[in-house]
This record gives structure tokens, C-alpha cells and sequence, in this order.
């Protein structure tokens, strides 16, 4: 750490009192009495500096600057069209769940809750692969919003508390609907793991086979699973 030197004013002073009295005593009328009075204060500014040494004291460091808050990375900006498609889905879920909130029927509630369940799995995925959003435009454009619509036009008859005539067959005719329009989502989740299910048989195949050839897989003799230097493997 740096020091700085505190200088004591003692000596000064004492030089000051030495004039003073030396013009008291003595007066200054020549030359030569200022060099004396010179001379004495020199010898008593170096007696004061002997009684009144220097003072070496460590330099005060500037309080340090606080220091910034490290500045969080920046997340990669969301592809507008996964941010849109994820939008669509907290609505449609919201709405989904206010129709299963005001719908008293058990079995309907039932099924909306596979309906959110399944909505959220079905865009989840496309989220996380936003090339297969092509394949869910006819979901998103019609079976989707066409089941909220059928649901809230059931929830208004149910608010009626009319059974029969035109109110009673609307709600039947939604009630047999709700079985088809659950298998409908269902069939679209499933569409979407079509080439995975399709690489995983390929993979799968493969390694029967070679699990066959190396003599491996669970169907062999005994005499087969015996490798090439006569080490029986035991599976």
C-alpha cells in the first residue's frame, strides 16, 4: 500500500516564535542581524524536527467502485412461430379448463381434461420440433377451436336447465361427439411419432438381427452361444 508523508508544523511554528523574539530583543536594523536571526531560527527548525519528526501514514485508497451485477447471457431470442404456437395453446387450455370449470357433467369434464392434456402434449412437441408444424395446421385451424366452440355451445344449453326438445338433443349429440373428438387428438399425437416409431422398428430389426448373427439373441443353442475360442457366454 502506498504512504504518504504527514509533515508536523511544529517546526514552523517554532521558527515563527524565534523571529518574534528576536525583534523583541534585538533590533532588526541591519543586514547581518537578519542573518543571525536567520541562522537561529535554521538551528531551532532543525531542533523542532527532532522533537516533531515527519509522520509516514499509508495512503487512503478510493472506495472501490461497486461492482455491476454480472449480466445474465441472453437467451436466444423464441422462433416467432413456436412463440405463437405456444400462445395458442395457453388460450386454448385456459378456455379448456373455464368450460370443464362450468360443465357439472362428470364424464365431459373427464374428457376435457383429456382434451388439455392431450392439446398441451400434441403442441409441446411441435415446440420442440417446429418441423412437424405443417402437419398440425388442420388440428390447430379446425379440430381445435371447432371443439371449443361445441363445448361452449353445450355449456349454454346445460345453463338452460331444459332436458328435452331442441336443448336435450343438442347436448346428446355433443355427448356422442366428445368420444370421436378425443380419439381425434389422440390420433394426432400418435401421427406425430410416425417417423420415430418408423426409425425405432428399423433400429430394433437391425439389432435382432445382429444379435442373431453373433448368436446372442434369446432363441440360440447352447452350442451357439459359444464364442469362437471355446468361452461358453452364459445370457
Amino acid at each position: 500500500m502506498a504512504k504518504i508523508v504527514r509533515r508536523s508544523v511544529a517546526p514552523i511554528y517554532l521558527v515563527g516564535l524565534v523571529w518574534l523574539a528576536y525583534a523583541v530583543l534585538f533590533p532588526l536594523y541591519r543586514v547581518s542581524d537578519y542573518i543571525i536571526c536567520g541562522v537561529i531560527s535554521a538551528a531551532f527548525f532543525l531542533l523542532g524536527k527532532t522533537i516533531w519528526p515527519d509522520a509516514a501514514a499509508p495512503e487512503e485508497e478510493p472506495p472501490a467502485a461497486p461492482r455491476s451485477a454480472p449480466k445474465a447471457e441472453e437467451e436466444p431470442a423464441a422462433d416467432p412461430e413456436v412463440a405463437a404456437l405456444l400462445a395458442e395453446r395457453d388460450k386454448a387450455v385456459s378456455e379448456l379448463r373455464r368450460l370443464n370449470d362450468a360443465i357439472a357433467d362428470e364424464r365431459i369434464s373427464a374428457q376435457i381434461d383429456h382434451l388439455e392434456e392431450t392439446t398441451r402434449k400434441i403442441v409441446d412437441q411441435v415446440a420442440a420440433q417446429p418441423d412437424k408444424l405443417p402437419r398440425i395446421r388442420r388440428f390447430l385451424n379446425y379440430y381445435l377451436p371447432t371443439a371449443l366452440k361445441i363445448l361452449n355451445t353445450y355449456d349454454r344449453m346445460a345453463d338452460t336447465g331444459l332436458s328435452g326438445g331442441n336443448v336435450g338433443a343438442g347436448m346428446e349429440k355433443v355427448e356422442r361427439m366428445m368420444d370421436a373428438l378425443t380419439a381425434a387428438f389422440d390420433k394426432q399425437l400418435d401421427e406425430l411419432f410416425g417417423g420415430e416409431a418408423l426409425d425405432l422398428s428399423a433400429e430394433l430389426t437391425v439389432l435382432e438381427q445382429m444379435l442373431a448373427r453373433e448368436g446372442l439373441g434369446g432363441s440360440g443353442t447352447d452350442a451357439d452361444r459359444e464364442d469362437p475360442g471355446g468361452v461358453h457366454l452364459e445370457l
